[in-house]
C-alpha cells in the first residue's frame, strides 16, 4: 500500500530544519551537525519514495488540504522527479559533509547552514511539484538561498557574483511567471497533467506558443545552457566551494527537468519545435563550454564553463527525443552530477591549501603536490568528465553515442566525439599543472586544507556506476518508457490516485 504523505518528508524536512539551525546559530559545528542529520534523513525519506515508486510500478499523487485536481496544491512522485529527488538530498548531504571540513569563515556565519537546508527545500519542492505556480515558488526559494550563500562568501567577489545571479535569475522569474499567465489565461489550469490535457484538447489558443517560448527561456536560464549562461562561471568561482558544487551539479538540473516536462507532457504535439531548438543550442553549448574551459586561467571557471558543455550534450539527447536517448538523459543527469560535485568540491580543498585563496593557475600550480591522494580523485574526476572508462561517464557517453547512431545524427555525434577530447585535454592539463609543474610560490604551500572526504566519496560512486551501471540504466529505461507514455502520470494527478 503506498503512502502519498511520503511526498512531503523530502521537503518538510530540511524546510524544518533550517528553522531550527537558525535558532542554534550561535553553535556553527552544532548547526553543521544537525544539518547533516537533517539531510541524512532527508535522503532516506526519498530512497524510501523511490523504492515505493520502482517497485509498485505506480505514480503517487498528494493534493494537500484536500482540494480537488485541478485546485490547490499537487505533489507527484513518478520515477522521473523519485529519481532526481535522490540525487539531490545524495549531493546535497555530501555538500553539507564538505562544509563540515571546510576552512572557510563562512561557516561560521549563522545563516550558511539555513540557507543550505532552504536550498535543499526549493530543489525538491520544485522536482516534486505537480503545478507550475509552486514550481516557480520553490524555484525562487531556490535562488534566494544560492544567492544569499554566495553573498556571504569569503571572496571579495561575492557580493558582485550573487548580484549577477540574482538579476539573470530575476529575469527567468519573470519569462517564467509571464509564461504561466498566458497558459492560465488560455487554459484556466496550471496543474502540470490538466494542462496537458487541456492543450492537447484545444492546441489553437493563440497564446499557446508564446507560453510555450517563455518556458523555454526559464528553463534556458535555470540549466545555464549556452547562450543564456552568463551568469554562472562569475558565481561559481566566487561561491563557497560547496555552494558552488551543488549549484553546478544539481541545481542546473532543474532547467533539465523543466525541459523533460515541457517536451513529454506539458508540450507533447508542439514538442517537435522545441526539440529542434534543444538540439541547436545544445550543439553550440557543447562547443562553446568546450573551448572557454580551455582558454580559461581558473580551475573553477573552468569546471564551470566545462558545465555549459555537458548541459549540452544532455539538450542534444532530449532534442532527439527517443526513449534510448531520454534514458542516456537520466543516466548523464546523475552521473555528472556525482562527478561534478565531486571535482569542484576537490577544486576546493586545492584552493584551501594554496598560499592565497585563489582558484587561478598561477596560483594553484604545484600545490598538489603536498596532497597527491587529492591528485588521485581529480584524475579519475577528469576522466569521468571526458567519457573515459571506468567511470560512469563513459556508461553516459555510450548510451549518449548509441541514441545518436539510431538517429543517425552523424554530425552531432562528430561533434560530440570532438567536445569529449576538449574535456580530456582541459581536464589533464588542470592535472598536470596542479599535480606536476613546479609552483613557484611552493615552499608556501599550506599542509593542510579542506578535507576531501565529501569528494572522495562521490567519485568513488562515480566508479561505482562505471562499474556496475545496471541498476541505473534500468532504471533510466524505466523512467524514459514513463516519459513517452505518460498515461499513468496523468491517471496519478487526474484520477486523484
Amino acid at each position: 500500500m503506498l503512502n502519498a504523505h511520503i511526498l512531503l518528508l523530502p521537503i518538510l524536512l530540511p524546510l524544518a530544519g533550517a528553522m531550527v539551525t537558525l535558532l542554534v546559530g550561535n553553535r556553527p559545528r552544532y548547526q553543521g551537525s544537525l544539518a547533516l542529520l537533517v539531510l541524512l534523513a532527508s535522503l532516506f525519506s526519498s530512497l524510501v519514495l523511490l523504492t515505493q515508486v520502482w517497485t509498485n510500478d505506480q505514480t503517487m499523487s498528494l493534493q494537500l488540504g484536500g482540494w480537488q485536481v485541478p485546485f490547490g496544491i499537487s505533489l507527484v512522485g513518478d520515477l522521473l522527479s523519485a529519481t532526481l529527488v535522490v540525487m539531490s538530498q545524495l549531493v546535497l548531504t555530501l555538500g553539507v559533509i564538505y562544509s563540515l571540513g571546510a576552512k572557510d569563515q563562512v561557516m561560521n556565519i549563522r545563516t550558511y547552514y539555513p540557507f543550505f537546508l532552504m536550498m535543499s527545500t526549493g530543489l525538491t519542492g520544485a522536482f516534486l511539484t505537480g503545478d507550475l505556480f509552486n514550481f516557480f515558488v520553490f524555484a525562487e526559494l531556490l535562488v534566494i538561498s544560492g544567492a544569499a550563500l554566495t553573498a556571504i562568501s569569503d571572496d571579495r567577489f561575492g557580493v558582485e557574483a550573487a548580484y549577477k545571479y540574482f538579476y539573470i535569475s530575476l529575469l527567468a522569474s519573470i519569462f517564467l511567471l509571464l509564461g504561466i499567465g498566458t497558459l492560465y489565461i488560455s487554459y484556466g489550469t496550471l496543474n502540470m497533467a490538466d494542462l496537458s490535457q487541456r492543450i492537447r484538447a484545444d492546441p489553437g489558443q493563440p497564446l499557446l506558443s508564446i507560453g510555450a517560448v517563455l518556458l523555454f527561456a526559464t528553463f534556458m536560464v535555470k540549466s545555464a545552457a549556452f547562450p543564456l549562461h552568463f551568469w554562472q562561471p562569475d558565481f561559481h568561482t566566487a561561491s563557497p566551494t560547496a555552494v558552488s558544487a551543488m549549484l553546478s551539479s544539481v541545481v542546473v538540473k532543474l532547467g533539465v527537468y523543466g525541459f523533460l516536462r515541457m517536451t513529454t507532457l506539458i508540450f507533447i504535439d508542439q514538442a517537435e519545435w522545441i526539440r529542434g531548438l534543444l538540439l541547436a543550442v545544445g550543439a553550440l553549448g557543447i562547443l562553446y563550454g568546450g573551448f572557454a574551459a580551455i582558454g580559461t586561467d581558473n580551475v573553477k571557471r573552468m569546471l564551470a564553463y566545462s558545465t555549459i558543455a555537458q548541459v549540452g550534450f544532455i539538450l542534444v539527447a532530449i532534442g532527439w527525443g527517443t526513449p534510448l536517448a531520454l534514458a542516456a538523459v537520466v543516466f548523464f543527469a546523475f552521473s555528472h552530477s556525482l562527478i561534478k560535485a565531486g571535482m569542484l568540491m576537490l577544486a576546493g580543498a586545492i584552493v584551501s591549501r594554496a598560499p592565497i585563496k585563489s582558484a587561478a593557475f598561477e596560483v594553484v600550480t604545484g600545490v598538489g603536490k603536498t596532497a597527491p591522494a587529492l591528485g588521485i580523485f581529480f584524475l579519475l574526476g577528469g576522466l569521468a568528465l571526458a567519457g573515459i572508462p571506468p567511470t560512469s561517464g563513459f556508461i553516459s557517453k555510450l548510451l549518449f553515442f548509441r541514441s545518436g547512431i539510431e538517429e543517425q545524427d552523424f554530425l552531432l555525434l562528430g561533434l560530440i566525439a570532438v567536445a569529449s577530447l576538449l574535456t580530456l585535454i582541459y581536464a589533464i592539463r588542470a592535472f598536470q599543472r596542479i599535480w606536476w609543474v613546479p609552483g613557484v610560490q611552493e615552499t608556501k604551500t599550506k599542509k593542510a586544507g579542506d578535507s576531501f572526504a565529501a569528494p572522495a566519496v562521490l567519485i568513488i560512486l562515480v566508479l561505482v556506476l562505471g562499474l556496475w551501471p545496471e541498476p541505473l540504466v534500468r532504471l533510466a529505461e524505466e523512467i524514459s518508457a514513463t516519459l513517452v507514455t505518460p498515461a499513468s502520470y496523468l491517471i496519478a494527478v487526474l484520477g486523484g490516485g
